[in-house]
């Protein structure tokens, strides 16, 4: 699959298994992407590379709120579209699913932090809901579950 920001100077490829694909509703989420949720998936690093405009991509980190790691957005300098993190260091990359020029044969598959969410968002009741507690728990039992 490709993909590439608003003005298509910034333009990746992604290779390999890609899912999960969440919905996060998270404030932070919320205020990078202007709208109720980021829609990202997620794909394994070493089939993620940037073709052209590595050099537009600017970072943000957002002060920690309550616990490590920082909230960190990646965006192209020019037209401001949320990138995905160009030098990925752990075995997965979150790619927003927006950014993606090709069709998508996965359907997003869970809501997250669905305690943050908007007053005025309305869930897909047919998606799996997880507050921040729910899918920390369900994250580690993962990780946890991937390691054994």
């Amino acid at each position: 699959m490709k993909g590439s920001c608003l003005c298509g100077e910034v333009v990746f490829k992604v290779t390999g298994t890609v899912g999960p694909f969440e919905l996060c509703h998270c404030n932070r989420c919320r205020k990078a992407s202007g709208s109720a949720y980021v829609a990202a998936l997620v794909t394994e690093s070493q089939g993620f590379e940037i073709i052209t405009g590595r050099n537009l991509i600017k970072r943000f980190d957002a002060p920690i709120i309550s616990e490590p790691p920082a909230y960190t957005v990646y965006f192209c300098s020019i037209c401001g579209s949320h990138l995905p993190d160009p030098e990925p260091k752990g075995l997965h990359v979150d790619i927003p699913a927006g950014l993606l020029d090709d069709e998508l044969s996965i359907k997003p598959d869970k809501n997250i932090y669905t305690d943050c969410k908007a007053n005025w968002d309305q869930l897909d009741s047919k998606l799996p809901e997880y507050t921040e507690s729910e899918f920390k728990a369900y994250s580690q039992l993962k990780t946890e579950n991937n390691s054994a």
